[in-house]
């Protein structure tokens, strides 16, 4: 029973990683096809709620799980998710893809520091060598004091930070919240504050297109100066 239970585990770790990479490329090639982070995060967030709304409509018996509960916790887990995913995904266009990935594998590192903290679990041995050998492996990916070092890797270990905090919360809502209303709620919630940064983000570019190409109609219209 103990062994299948692993084995579950193992595989669902193995899909996940599997959709980190797939979600990494497509945000990758979706920057270079013109798209801004606000507008690829709030399309990804759009889909995810489409998808737990079908299902809302499809089961009766999912609809008491998707009633607010915990909403403060809900929000702050969110909110700092939010800002995670937002310079992990930054980071993805301004580093290699394995960099991103070897940089953000300090999550577990600083999951297993905070769950002393926060959850009151132990730390063993064998977690304390994992968070060791992990900070060595970062400080050889970043290489601090080198010319080649990468200002935007810091991105990434901010990410990785707040993910783990995600994690933390994520723990404490599972205590009363089921998987399915935890998914929604952070649906609903980032869905809905990545659209007002999308928003944002296209209308301030919108306006300063318009300025630039005023300017250049200006400039070209006007006299030249004599000095």
């Amino acid at each position: 029973m103990f062994d299948n239970k692993i084995a579950r585990v193992v595989l669902w770790m193995v899909g996940a990683l599997l959709s980190f990479s797939v979600m990494a490329v497509s945000i990758r090639e979706l920057f270079h096809a013109g798209l801004n982070i606000f507008e690829i995060l709030a399309i990804r967030s759009g889909v995810a709620l489409l998808v737990l709304l079908t299902l809302l409509a499809a089961r009766k018996d999912l609809r008491v799980h998707a009633l607010p509960r915990r909403m403060g916790l809900n929000i702050f887990r969110n909110t700092v998710h939010y800002a995670s995913q937002f310079s992990w995904a930054l980071s993805l266009t301004m580093l290699p893809l394995a960099t991103v990935f070897a940089l953000e594998f300090t999550m577990p590192a600083w999951t297993a520091i905070l769950a002393v903290w926060f959850l009151q679990e132990r730390m063993t041995p064998s977690r304390l060598g994992v968070i060791v050998f992990g900070l060595i492996g970062v400080l050889i990916i970043l290489r601090p004091g080198i010319a080649s070092f990468n200002p935007a890797s810091i991105l990434v270990l901010l990410a990785a930070f707040g993910y783990a905090i995600t994690m933390i919360t994520t723990k404490q809502l599972t205590k009363t919240e089921t998987t399915f209303g935890i998914v929604f709620w952070m649906a609903v919630i980032q869905f809905l504050s990545r659209l007002s940064a999308a928003t944002q983000a296209c209308f301030c570019t919108s306006n300063c297109d318009t300025y630039c190409q005023r300017s250049g109609s200006a400039s070209r219209d006007s006299p030249p100066t004599i000095v």
